[in-house]
């Protein structure tokens, strides 16, 4: 028996969406709050430069690499079953990773959140699919949804900050436990339970290809932003490529694939998930340039740079509510269209900043680069959702979450490269002959090392490195804003079928089997 009718959503579904908010908020809390527990962390488990880059990467890794695998796989045993589990596995490996003795077990906590984080993000955003079959509802609940991730990534920092200030740095793990208990208790009340009938066996070869595909890819763009292009760098993206080939050829063949590839010939699905994937490039290096930026070259602490990012992260809000109402009467391909050609002044804006007094132009053109931001993850994300047939909504929302990770990855590779280049060669002729060979490697390396090095420099060197990083920033962001340009234009045309929210949709899919609901 449905919960759930044809027309339109209750109290209790929109009760039901809070709910679903609450692990969407601790996913996004859980990308930030990290940075700030590093340094104290690192001197109670002295881990290694390895090990602290795997504390750091461990997460997003496993995330990346098993949301194919969890979104099919709520499909098949039921999303809210999918969900509980995986919010009972986060609040208990959160407390592991709170009282981790050492460097080891963190990372293997890290990794072990990754694959439960992987079973929050497509289980939330399929349920919503279903609870709310009004296109209008639907789009406006995926807007909130949108909005909840970015709202947790603001609050990193602030809470971070506030919980460092008076307990240990393993505390900021524990804000995933009354999430999980709040979600336990409150999701068989509110949520009810989806699964696809007649869905077939879950197929572990294909699981095994999809990792073999998604993992080597994610750590190939992860290398290139840190030691750019290598040969294991390449020879990572070149497994990949192979195995995602093998990968595809499997799912033709078989009757329940792990994902339907019939998806991408419904032109809705695929041109979505495009402006997804290279709208979140930009975002996700303007994201790390930014906060380098605040804390760096402005010197501002963590929790000052977090509150800054706060007006942005309002702007997301904004954008991510107000674009499904706009697109009732607008069609969504100009209303993106529209919400990137501000993202681009935006990027023109920070491409403008100076190396000091910044702060409000940086605040002012982030908050444009969100507006765009909150369009595509509410739009797009709804587009990439309701093209698919509901018994596969589960795959498509792990696809839609997939491009949006590698989306974010290849911004920090790109743009975070490009401006650590412009940097390198532009201090390069400015670190002082007879400087020892690690403190001018370190200097000359990235900013971070230069404040490092500060000390073993000479006075005013430590404004020199700041102006070549800020140089470096402002390259990145002119081809950031050309790109985008680009893709507003391209959003424009690629999504010109699709009519306003709430007309006559293009068909999801041809037909396939009905979908149970409890």
């Amino acid at each position: 028996m449905s919960t759930t009718t044809a027309g339109r959503a209750g109290a209790r579904e929109w009760g039901g969406l809070a709910v679903l908010s609450l692990p969407t908020v601790l996913l996004g809390l859980d990308v930030t709050v990290l940075y700030l527990t590093l340094p104290s962390l690192a001197e109670d488990l002295r881990p290694s430069g390895t090990q602290e880059l795997w504390i750091m990467d461990a997460y997003g890794f496993l995330i990346a690499g098993f949301l194919l695998t969890m979104g099919t796989l709520g499909d098949r045993i039921g999303r809210r079953r999918l969900l509980m589990i995986g919010a009972a596995a986060f609040g208990i490996v959160s407390v592991l990773a709170a009282y981790a003795t050492s460097a080891d077990m963190l990372i293997a906590a890290r990794a072990a959140l990754g694959v439960a984080g992987a079973t929050l993000m497509p289980s939330t955003l399929a349920l919503i699919s279903n609870m709310f079959a009004d296109q209008r509802q639907r789009s406006l609940a995926i807007g909130v949804w949108a909005t909840s991730f970015a709202l947790g990534m603001a609050l990193g920092p602030v809470v971070g900050g506030a919980m460092l200030n008076h307990f240990w740095w393993g505390s900021v793990f524990l804000l995933a436990v009354p999430v999980a208990v709040v979600l336990l208790v409150a999701a068989p009340l509110l949520i009810p339970e989806y699964s696809a009938p007649r869905s077939g066996r879950f197929d572990l070869i294909s699981v095994t290809l999809s990792l073999l595909a998604v993992l080597p890819v994610v750590y190939a763009v992860k290398r290139f932003a840190k030691d750019g292009l290598d040969l294991p760098m390449v020879l990572a993206g070149l497994v990949g490529v192979v195995f995602a080939v093998l990968f595809v050829r499997r799912q033709d063949k078989l009757e329940s694939p792990l994902l339907d590839v019939r998806l991408f010939a419904n032109r809705t699905f695929s041109a979505a998930l495009s402006v997804l994937l290279m709208g979140l490039v930009g975002v996700g290096g303007s994201m790390l340039l930014i906060t380098q930026q605040l804390q760096f070259v402005e010197g501002l602490a963590p929790v000052e740079a977090g509150l800054w990012m706060g007006p942005p992260a309002l702007m997301m809000f904004l954008a991510a509510i107000g674009s499904p109402l706009v697109a009732r009467r607008v069609p969504p391909g100009l209303v993106v269209a529209a919400t990137l050609v501000l993202s681009t002044v935006g990027y023109v804006l920070l491409a403008l900043v100076g190396p000091s007094g910044g702060i409000a132009l940086m605040v002012v053109g982030f908050g444009l680069v969100y507006l765009g931001l909150g369009a595509i993850a509410a739009l797009g994300t709804d587009l990439v959702v309701g093209a698919a047939p509901p018994e596969k909504a589960g795959s498509a929302s792990a696809m839609s979450e997939t491009v949006q990770e590698l989306g974010l990855a290849l911004g920090v590779a790109i743009l975070g490269s490009l401006a650590t280049a412009v940097y390198r060669s532009r201090i390069a002729d400015e670190i002082p002959v007879g400087t020892p060979s690690g403190v001018a490697d370190a200097a000359g390396d990235s900013l971070a090392g230069a404040v490092a090095s500060a000390q073993q420099m000479p006075a005013g060197w430590l404004d020199l490195a700041k102006e070549a990083a800020t140089s470096g920033m402002n390259t990145a962001m002119v081809v950031a804003a050309a790109c985008t340009a680009v893709l507003a234009v391209l959003s424009a045309v690629v999504l010109r079928h699709v009519g306003a929210i709430g007309d006559e949709a293009e068909p999801a899919a041809e037909s396939l089997p009905a979908e149970s609901q409890v």
